[in-house]
């Protein structure tokens, strides 16, 4: 995790904010004139009393009272108002932010996110964007609210001695800004710790969860739930260290606000004994300034639970701003498929080499076996084809041209891909394989389903094709997610079909059905096809083997 000051995530943040403006703006404004009403309420009061008591004020007691009720059916309307245009902002925003997640997700993977904690991800995207409401709907607008109500409100406390006004200056600098500051001081990495527990804890619970035959079958619940417990209680003792020091931030708080509404009372008392002041220039400043720490009481209750909110906006911003190892490519002219080659390939995942000068010549409608032991590097030759990754050294090229300048889309149509593991979505049999051709017609996915010897099985389902599928593909077998991730490739019906394995979960019988496919299939295709049986190869015009990422 990139670690950012809690400025730089703030100002990040800030700039999400520009489709927004204009409601934003419209938030700071109503915020503003409504907090003028509340304090005004009390003030307005002052004056009424001042003019009942008899001393000079501006207006009658009479024109005071009106001014009351007008504040206060303002000050509903306008905190209404304000609320809902803030709210309104923010799930825009958490909407607008996961559609950027998601876009940067699309971007970063397979490379990026290969190794990555599915559940830490899944908490990022729920949890931790959910908690950016708080900056978007109680942050940013509350905080210029405060700064130009309290501005306002020096100014009007000043215009009878400026004394007032510095001391209302300096109260409201204290509790809006120090007390914060200090309680963000205090919870130092506490919220990123928390965030990041939070999310190492979720992706325990789905990874036990994934797990629980295993975790059944080998009598292992007790230990991992022991484990579970352990992550859990961590969790809640940082929360309640968290918790502690908010209810300190709060208490300080308001310590504050009584001292300072004592020294408003000291100060203008002693200007009064002196004749400095009148007893209006008493009572309006008190009043004024016990009535005006609303908006700046709103920002110091945030100075400890943003440091949970910055921690997570940290995380999100670590997916935004990270840098994908492929970028997507466009505005090329279009390819066709006549071929393609892999020469003088270098590939590594760090420091671990995995293939060492390989070059590969794959002609236009041949069948192309490549052999080896797990972990030689056929799978990840097949991604480099993909572009999943990008060469280290040497070039791998598509009709004679360098993949990398080739459009991403373009590419994409040209290839299919089945890997190892084939996923499903929780969705109908159907569109699962509908993925690979939205617009396809039931004739094309049965044609489709025959090929990869998956029909007979889905016609004997109750709901044939429209059966649907548990998560991650759970209710069916190895061997028939494996024939539907076939059936998915049968069906995008591209030219270069690179196939990982895709026999391996299949009896001989399907395994011939399938390879009758792919040898019928590769009149009119090209067929890369990975594989360490040797009855798998058979089909191939060509064999290349390789061993220890060397091709030989």
């Amino acid at each position: 995790m990139r670690k950012r000051s809690n400025i730089k995530v703030m100002a990040s943040l800030i700039g999400l904010v520009k489709p927004l403006t204009g409601y934003m703006i419209l938030a700071i404004l109503m915020g503003i004139i409504g907090h003028l009403c509340a304090s005004f309420i009390t003030i307005f009061g002052g004056y009424a009393l001042l003019d009942v008591l008899g001393f000079s004020v501006p207006f009658s007691s009479l024109f005071a009272f009106i001014s009351l009720g007008v504040f206060a059916l303002l000050r509903g309307v306008l905190r209404y108002a304000e609320q809902a245009c803030n709210h309104f902002i923010a799930f825009k925003l958490l909407a607008l932010i996961r559609d950027k997640i998601f876009k940067s997700l699309r971007k970063l993977c397979p490379a990026k996110l290969e190794g990555r904690d599915k559940g830490d991800l899944i908490s990022v995207i729920t949890s931790d964007i959910e908690l950016l409401e708080v900056f978007y709907a109680h942050t940013i607008s509350p905080a210029v609210i405060g700064i130009v109500f309290s501005l306002f409100m020096c100014f009007f406390m000043g215009s009878y001695h400026w004394t007032l006004g510095v001391l209302a200056f300096v109260s409201y600098v204290t509790v809006g800004l120090i007390i914060p500051v200090m309680a963000s001081k205090l919870s130092g990495d506490m919220g990123i710790k928390f965030r990041t527990g939070s999310g190492e804890l979720s992706g325990f619970v789905l990874d036990s969860l994934r797990g629980l035959k295993e975790i059944i079958q080998f009598s292992a619940g007790e230990k991992r739930l022991e484990e579970m417990n352990k992550k859990t209680e961590e969790l809640s003792a940082d929360e309640k260290q968290m918790k502690k020091i908010t209810g300190i931030n709060m208490a300080v708080t308001n310590t504050a606000i009584l001292v300072f509404d004592i020294g408003m009372l000291i100060l203008s008392a002693y200007l009064n004994s002196k004749g400095i002041l009148g007893f209006d220039g008493v009572l309006i400043p008190v009043l004024a300034i016990m009535s005006s720490f609303g908006p700046v009481v709103a920002l110091a209750n945030l100075g400890s639970t943003l440091q949970n909110t910055f921690a997570a906006g940290n995380r999100v911003l670590d997916i935004l701003q990270e840098t994908p190892v492929v970028e997507e490519i466009s505005g090329n002219k279009e390819v066709e498929f006549h071929g393609a080659k892999g020469e003088n390939i270098f590939f590594s995942y760090g420091d671990e080499t995995i293939l060492s000068d390989v070059s590969v010549d794959i002609k236009k409608g041949s069948v192309v076996g490549i052999s080896g032991r797990s972990g030689s590097g056929k799978s990840t030759l097949l991604k480099l084809f993909m572009r999943f990754w990008e060469t280290d050294r040497g070039e791998v090229s598509i009709s004679d041209r360098n993949i990398n300048n080739v459009n991403t889309d373009n590419l994409r149509n040209m290839e299919s891909l089945v890997s190892q593991e084939t996923h499903l979505f929780h969705d109908s049999i159907e569109n699962n394989l509908r993925i690979a051709k939205a617009d396809a017609t039931m004739e094309e996915i049965e044609n489709a389903c025959r090929k990869a010897s998956v029909h007979d099985f889905i016609m004997s389902l109750p709901q044939g094709y429209k059966t649907p599928v548990g998560e991650l593909g759970d209710t069916l077998s190895g061997g028939e997610r494996q024939r539907l991730g076939l059936a998915r490739a049968f069906l995008h019906n591209a030219p270069f079909m690179l196939l990982d394995e895709p026999t391996s979960n299949l009896d001989s019988l399907n395994e011939a059905v399938i390879l009758k496919s792919l040898k019928d299939e590769s009149r009119g295709k090209t067929v890369v096809l990975v594989s360490h049986r040797a009855s798998t190869m058979r089909i191939a015009d060509m064999v290349y083997s390789v061993e220890h990422g060397r091709m030989s």
